[in-house]
Order: C-alpha cells, then sequence, then structure tokens
C-alpha cells in the first residue's frame, strides 16, 4: 500500500499531465453524439487517457471523473479481483474483511464487511467507492450521505453480466483496453470448455444438484451456478426454482442427480462427501452410490469476475471427468 504523501503526489501528476495535454491539442475535438449506453466520454477536449468520463452506474446516479481515480475502496471481493485482474490493485487504499484473494489483499487496509465502518474509509480518503448492486445497497446511501463518491456496479449472475462489470469498471478506472483483454480471455476459455461438451445429447446430459450449505440451500435459475451448469452441459435439478432455495431431502432424493457438487468444505469439520455419504435415506441417488461427490470453491462460482471460467472448468470436469483430462 503507497503512503498517503505518495498517493497525493500522484494525484497532483494526473492533474497537471491532464493540463498539459490540453494545452497540446492543436484543434478542437469532435462532439461525441448521445448514446443510448450507460458510459460516454464528455463533450469537448478529451485525455488520451478517456478523461474527464461521465458514467451513469447501476443506481442512476451520473458521476462525473476528471481523471482516474487513484484511492480506491472496494465494498465486495468480487469488485477487488477485478480491480487486480486489471492491474489497478496497487489503487486499492481499503478492502472488506472477506477479501482473501489474490494474495496482494492481506496488506490491504480493512474496511469491514455488509455494514462497512464509514469511519474508517472516511480517513483513508478514498477518491472513490465501488459497490455492486444488491450486494452493497444498504451501504450505498449512508456512505453518500457523509459526501463519499460511490459508484455502483452492475448486479451479475451470467458471464455476461460480469463483462459488463468489467466494462463500466474499465471505464471508470481508465482501464478499458484490459477489461476488454480481461473478457477476450474469459470468453476464450469459456467457449473451449463448451465446445467440449457441445455433442451431448439432452437424454444423456448429467443431472446436478448443488448444496451450498448442509442444510439443502441450493442454486436455482437466475444464479452464476445455474449458468455453469448449463453451460458445462448439465442439467440442475433445482433449475425450476428461483435464486436461493432450500429444498427438502424428498425432493432431492426424488431428482435422483448423477452429481452432487458442494461449495462449503473451506469450514465443515467433516469432508462434505462423508457427510453426504453417511445420510441413510440418500444411498440410492446414484451421485451417492457412485461416489460422484465433488466440492468446489464456492468464490470461483459465485464471484462475477475472472476466475468463473476457473469454476466453469471445474464444474464440467466433475460432470464429465473422460472430456477434461
Amino acid at each position: 500500500m503507497r503512503p498517503f504523501i505518495m498517493q497525493r503526489f500522484i494525484q497532483s501528476f494526473f492533474v497537471v499531465a491532464l493540463f498539459l495535454l490540453l494545452l497540446a491539442a492543436c484543434a478542437p475535438q469532435a462532439t461525441e453524439p448521445e448514446s443510448s449506453g450507460a458510459v460516454q466520454p464528455d463533450s469537448g477536449p478529451v485525455a488520451e487517457s478517456g478523461f474527464p468520463v461521465t458514467l451513469t452506474d447501476a443506481s442512476g446516479v451520473e458521476h462525473r471523473l476528471e481523471e482516474p481515480p487513484q484511492r480506491l475502496v472496494s465494498l465486495a471481493p468480487s469488485i477487488t479481483e477485478n480491480v487486480f485482474a486489471l492491474k489497478a490493485g496497487d489503487r486499492l487504499v481499503g478492502v472488506t474483511d472477506w477479501d482473501n484473494y489474490p494474495e496482494e489483499v492481506a496488506n490491504i487496509e480493512r474496511i469491514g464487511g455488509l455494514e462497512p465502518n464509514i469511519e474508517k474509509i472516511l480517513s483513508l480518503e478514498p477518491d472513490l467507492v465501488l459497490a455492486q448492486a444488491s450486494v452493497n445497497d444498504n451501504a450505498v446511501q449512508p456512505l453518500r450521505d457523509v459526501g463519499l463518491s460511490v459508484l455502483v456496479l452492475p448486479e451479475a449472475q451470467s458471464f455476461d453480466g460480469t463483462y459488463a462489470v468489467l466494462r463500466m469498471l474499465g471505464q471508470a478506472l481508465g482501464a478499458q483496453e484490459q477489461a476488454e483483454e480481461v473478457i477476450q480471455q474469459m470468453e476464450a476459455k469459456k467457449a473451449d470448455i463448451v465446445a467440449k461438451v457441445a455433442d451431448i445429447p439432452e437424454t444423456e446430459k448429467v443431472r446436478v444438484w448443488v448444496e451450498v450449505s448442509p442444510d439443502l440451500y441450493t442454486a436455482g435459475s437466475g444464479t452464476f451456478i445455474d449458468d455453469l451448469i448449463r453451460l458445462a452441459g448439465g442439467i440442475n435439478v433445482a433449475a425450476e426454482v428461483e435464486g436461493w432455495a432450500q429444498l427438502s431431502e424428498e425432493q432431492v432424493i426424488a431428482a435422483q442427480p448423477d452429481v452432487i457438487i458442494t461449495t462449503y468444505g473451506y469450514y465443515t469439520e467433516e469432508p462434505p462427501a462423508k457427510m453426504i455419504a453417511s445420510r441413510k435415506s440418500w444411498a440410492d441417488i446414484p451421485a451417492v452410490r457412485d461416489g460422484r461427490i465433488y466440492d468446489v470453491d464456492s468464490d470461483i462460482i459465485s464471484r462475477p469476475g475472472p476466475r468463473l471460467a476457473e469454476g466453469l472448468l471445474q464444474v464440467a470436469a466433475s460432470l464429465y471427468p473422460d472430456r477434461f483430462q
């Protein structure tokens, strides 16, 4: 983390650089036509970095950024991962208590969880606070009420939603090219995985039960996990429910899943596979009978960021190991 004096120096540098670039312009730049998109460069002379820029965030608030923000606070682990993916991790001065990736976040100040410490955030003097729609809704207005600029990124429950987040973040940080590069890499990995399962007939697709907690909470339609199962060539047995829901044992047994994927192995003393195999009433479920119970890191299949492609690969390899050696 950079010292405060260095951060102030960098901010001054950008102001001077912007001023010099504007003076060097030989002729007025053409005004950009109004677009239906949420992010538009301002009319008039524009610096090479694309600033100043105006963004309308997911909460409908318009932000005018004169220069790339240099002191960032992230209110969600997924945002932090995306900032690092855009090679702007050195600008983060505050992250949540849950941030655990990449390893560099261990050296960044913590600002709390779902109810962030406003005084702590103020003390970090951020240029911009980054929030996630639906995740940080209750925290946004209190932070704005004390004068902080809070950019609310779109909600994302799919690859396309993640791409929208990366693009808005890229615009805000002056890292548009890096955002597109990350998106292209993710899309290429996704396409490669999808191609390997594309020829599986509907009648031969693996039926999947995803268990996100031992009390039978699962991921239904409209979630990252459901999207990953579909892309990996599987059938989510809970797809008929919307969002996150708790099913009964009878419902899971009746669904007869071929594969069970758990996401909570990191916090249980006993391995999830052993716990599930010990359920006497589940003995005749194909996944239990055949020993096809796999634990997957919840972070890589639920955070809207670059590691989603890795999560998709792990899910696909669990469903069709012969196709992913």
